[in-house]
């Protein structure tokens, strides 16, 4: 393909160029990989994985690695509006150009290997990072962990925040496998985060076949909340009085940001982390999407919500902040995630559901999206895209109402913008 594409054919492209859309194994990405001399990366790096928390913990070990002086490159996914979301440098998403020059690199390389679109994306992300000189990478896992392409590189700190049921036709139809996936980011001899001791028997078989003694936050490291939402954090080397409390809501990202803080504190060793560079970094950092509440006549809460457990979560933060009067659900999720559990844990908290049409091919139709769902308290109705379902539920929302949107990426970046919040 010849140079000077814009990013939006580069895009569209890379969608071309592999025969599913999701097919994991590292053998195409590594030959790549290896042509470009990407591996070892220079610096420092951590990978993040887990089915839920991932991306709220890989931003927060970002802003923290910032605020102690690194150059840090972010590579997260998916994306709520913007691909360049995706790839950040100290905080900045990447440009066009810098981006389509990786591309350009990737490809004059690639043949005769097909790469899927994430492939692609991940190895111009390394490309994007090795330009800038990043002195911290943090990745977080696409998918699973042991397949998927971020496991190319040997990390120097592995995070597992959570395992839950998700992704069940690619992982697996039990925790155990899917924790068996999950846990292929670990590795011998280095340091493993785990973000909870709640995981399935198969994660800490691996860590015993690598004989790896992890950090278990909950275990290891604890915290204590006061009332004016500072905390204090304990373990496993790190000792902080009155730290401020994280910029993202929801009581998780205590949890969220403790895990961030051991991977950091082994990032940073023999070096302690500085309380003062950790408080500033928890306060600054900014993750759309992740329960963003807008105030207003009307509260307006936008979450990423896409499985159950987090469905669940959700539902918790929701019940602790109840709303004086009915919730309106703007809500659409993909194919492939497990529908009916998801609108029960959120079902006792709507009363009305607006289900959208999402773009692409895992997307439901709303009549399919409804059959899904099953009998539900709340009354449902079809809304069209989600621009349209927003100016619904806006126009119909009474003060003291609150409208919900949830169920995917793919719901809540479209939502924002109509709302012209992002």
């Amino acid at each position: 393909m010849p140079g000077g594409r814009t990013l939006a054919e580069w895009l569209a492209y890379q969608e071309t160029l592999h025969p599913q859309a999701i097919d994991l194994g590292l053998e195409r990405v590594r030959a790549v990989a290896d042509r470009l001399g990407l591996l070892p990366l220079a610096g420092r790096s951590a990978i993040v994985g887990g089915t839920n928390g991932k991306g709220s913990t890989a931003t927060l070990l970002a802003a923290m690695g910032r605020a102690h002086g690194a150059r840090v490159g972010l590579f997260t996914s998916p994306h709520l509006l913007r691909y360049q979301e995706r790839i950040r440098i100290d905080g900045a998403e990447v440009g066009d150009a810098a981006l389509c020059a990786a591309f350009e690199q990737v490809e004059a390389v690639r043949p005769p290997q097909s790469l899927t679109y994430f492939e692609f994306n991940t190895l111009a992300a390394l490309l994007v990072f090795r330009a800038a000189a990043v002195e911290l990478t943090v990745l977080e896992v696409g998918l699973g962990g042991r397949l998927d392409a971020t496991n190319l590189v040997d990390a120097d700190v592995a995070v597992l925040c959570s395992v839950a049921m998700d992704h069940r036709e690619w992982l697996g139809d039990t925790l155990e496998a899917i924790g068996a996936e999950k846990a292929g980011i670990f590795r011998a001899g280095k340091p493993v985060v785990l973000g909870s001791a709640q995981m399935p028997a198969t994660v800490r078989a691996a860590l015993a076949a690598l004989d790896n003694r992890p950090v278990v936050v909950g275990e290891d490291i604890r915290w204590r909340v006061h009332a004016d939402g500072r905390w204090d954090v304990h373990g496993a080397g790190i000792g902080f009085q009155a730290l401020a409390p994280p910029a993202l809501a929801g009581e998780i990202q205590y949890r969220n940001a403790a895990t961030a803080l051991a991977a950091l504190r082994a990032l940073l060793a023999p070096r302690a982390p500085e309380p003062a560079a950790v408080s500033a970094a928890l306060q600054a950092v900014r993750l759309a999407g992740r329960l963003q509440i807008v105030n207003g006549p009307v509260e307006w809460v936008f979450d990423v919500a896409h499985n159950e457990a987090a469905a669940a979560l959700l539902a918790t933060q929701l019940r602790a902040r109840p709303a004086t009067g009915r919730t309106l659900a703007v809500f659409a999720a993909l194919g492939d995630k497990d529908i009916g559990a998801i609108a029960a844990q959120l079902d006792p908290l709507v009363d009305h559901w607006l289900l959208c049409q999402l773009p692409g091919a895992r997307a439901l139709e709303p009549t399919q999206l409804q059959r899904r769902m099953g009998r539900l308290r709340g009354t449902s109705e079809l809304a069209g895209e989600v621009a349209a379902a927003a100016a619904l539920a806006a126009a119909r929302a009474q003060p003291g109402d609150r409208v919900l949107v949830c169920g995917s990426f793919h719901t809540v970046g479209p939502a924002l913008a109509a709302r012209r919040l992002y």
